[in-house]
């Protein structure tokens, strides 16, 4: 059983780490979570699949109302908070278990960003090109109806940050298939 390292709480949507050198730990092990300052106090912030890995992993314990959870009851409340919960963290657990780090890629109209293996996708300053996000995934179930420009929206998003678009697609079994989609001009 691999050592706890953490202590976390789930307040509605996001999961953090309050204190500052569990939080290390966990963020110092290819980069898990964010640092979050506000009102000045400082917490590692989790996304939900960030999370759930640790958890099933056994690296923390979560709370919510001084309640620890279990793994399928933070599932549970994951699912509920988030209808595509499901297929992200399939997708998730697979990049990661690849060696990729993966960070939300919200902000950029997608699910992850993925970094290649060893890079701080933290880094402050002039960076080479390997340490850019190297793809932009979005995880779909495979029975999925997508509009063509809700497809376009995303390459074009991906191709605005240099990134490479792929489309992650989770099949009933939980297997996942990587399908790069680019732009072509005729």
């Amino acid at each position: 059983m691999p050592q706890i390292l953490a202590k976390a709480e789930l307040l509605e949507n996001k999961v953090v780490v309050w204190n500052r050198e569990e939080g290390e730990k966990i963020f110092k092990e290819k980069y898990f979570g964010k640092w979050i300052e506000e009102d000045n106090v400082v917490y590692l912030q989790l996304m939900l699949e960030e999370a759930m890995m640790l958890l099933e992993r056994g690296y923390i314990k979560i709370f919510k109302n001084e309640k620890e959870l279990s793994v399928q009851e933070f599932f549970r409340i994951c699912c509920s908070i988030d209808p595509e919960f499901t297929y992200k963290y399939t997708v998730y657990r697979d990049l990661r278990q690849r060696g990729f780090i993966v960070k939300s890629g919200f902000k950029f109209g997608t699910h992850f960003r993925v970094y290649e293996r060893g890079v701080n996708p933290y880094k402050t300053g002039e960076k080479s090109p390997r340490e850019h996000t190297k793809f932009n995934v979005h995880a779909v179930p495979e029975n999925i109806d997508w509009s063509l420009a809700d497809l376009s929206r995303f390459v074009r998003l991906s191709q605005n940050i240099r990134a490479r678009p792929l489309l992650a697609v989770v099949d009933e079994e939980g297997s996942v298939t990587y399908y790069i989609v680019k732009h072509v001009s005729p």
